[in-house]
């Protein structure tokens, strides 16, 4: 069975620096994924060199095949150690996984990975051993779906020091607010969201220390094929509808017209929603089926806009609380972004006889640039995207 590796992350600075002195890389190909996470000595631009530095070093090596000896020998001939405090400069946390469920984990003096999986949590046993003069932890182990990993920089132990918590937030603290407040349906984005905003509040929005969290949710591949617009010859209607039918996984139909040749070519009623629960956004039909069948642009522009939002650095735990509201745009736009691991778009290109009068000359153009810009948008996340033009 083949995995799809959902891996995201973000940071927040030491209050009033610039940079951040973390440095997250995740790296893809055709069999496995590589996470590195490197914390610098310290904070500002020094920290934030040092971390790049490491990152980089360690992520080009492994692509690359190498062994991770090959990797610390580097780091070790490279980048200095602190005179005064005779450690090294950057400490670093790497997890590789396998599309085939083959899992590597190295610490080097980084707070140690939680792991979970369908909620509960599960040990890592690490070995010590030494590579070039250096203590590394490392394991190996077998993943499967729904297992859970989350990495933190020492900035997430050290929150609330000194404001409020006298020894910051062990460990152990934090592994039991993930287990509190995890359920397997959130995406890796969302649980580094809340784990971020938890150590957030604990500095009291005034971080003592950069801290970042990277969240690693396996899962199984999950299909999505969507068909948005009639192809441009009627003749095609049938054939392309049965492909779209034939694809594994789950289905989406985009569009009055659409909906209706679809209906047409499985001998199926549409049937009208009227539940207008966002007046912005026209309602949603039914067909039997069909995971859900929405209006075509103004529902695709507007799912393009909540993606984007989410996907954003910038993004808040609102805009992905925004995908649960009972609308078609958010229906699309949490099926793509938490829903699916591979997207399937059947586009077609025939001009909608119902937009035939000068006030929408550029509907076609408009619906497949948005269908692009989507497409672009999930890529960006790591997922599989294939847009068929009919």
């Amino acid at each position: 069975m083949s995995l799809y590796i959902d891996a995201s992350f973000e940071s927040i600075n030491k209050y009033n620096e610039e940079l951040c002195g973390d440095k997250v890389e995740i790296l893809r190909d055709d069999d496995s994924v590589i996470i590195v996470l490197s914390d610098g000595l310290g904070s500002g631009v020094k920290a934030n060199i040092l971390s790049t530095l490491t990152s980089k070093i360690i992520g080009t090596i492994l692509a690359n095949g190498l062994e991770i000896d090959e990797a610390v020998d580097t780091i070790v001939n490279t980048l200095p150690v602190c005179k005064e405090r005779n450690i090294a400069y950057s400490t670093f946390t790497i997890l590789q996984i396998s599309k085939s469920g083959d899992g590597y984990l190295v610490d080097f003096d980084n707070p140690s990975v939680f792991r979970m999986r369908r909620g509960n949590p599960l040990p890592i046993i690490m070995k010590s051993r030494t590579i070039s003069g250096k203590t590394v932890k490392e394991a190996r182990f077998q993943v499967t779906q729904d297992d859970l990993f989350v990495l933190i920089s020492d900035g997430a132990v050290h929150a609330g020091i000194g404001q409020s918590l006298n020894l910051g937030w062990q460990w152990d603290n934090i592994n039991e607010y993930i287990q509190k407040m995890y359920t397997n349906d959130m995406s890796s984005k969302s649980v580094t969201k809340l784990l971020l905003s938890a150590c957030d509040n604990l500095y009291a929005h005034k971080p003592g220390d950069d801290t970042t969290v990277v969240t690693v949710k396996v899962q199984k591949s999950v299909n999505l094929s969507i068909m948005v617009g009639p192809p441009v010859d009627i003749e095609q209607d049938k054939d392309v509808v049965l492909r779209f039918i034939e694809a594994e996984g789950k289905k989406v139909v985009c569009g009055g017209t659409t909906s209706q040749i679809v209906a047409r070519v499985l001998d199926k009623e549409v049937k009208a929603s009227f539940n207008y629960s966002n007046p912005a956004i026209p309602p949603t039909a039914e067909i039997e089926g069909i995971d859900l069948v929405t209006e075509g642009v103004l529902t695709l522009r507007k799912a393009l806009s909540l993606i984007e939002a989410c996907i954003s650095p910038k993004s808040t735990m609102q805009d992905y609380l925004n995908l649960n509201r009972n609308d078609g745009a958010a229906k699309l736009a949490k099926l793509l972004l938490e829903e699916c691991t591979n997207v399937n778009f059947f586009v077609g290109r025939a001009m909608n006889p119902a937009h035939q009068n000068p006030g929408f000359p550029l509907n076609l153009s408009l619906k497949l640039k948005l269908v692009e810009e989507i497409a672009e948008c999930i890529r960006s996340m790591g997922k599989t995207v294939r847009i068929e033009y009919n």
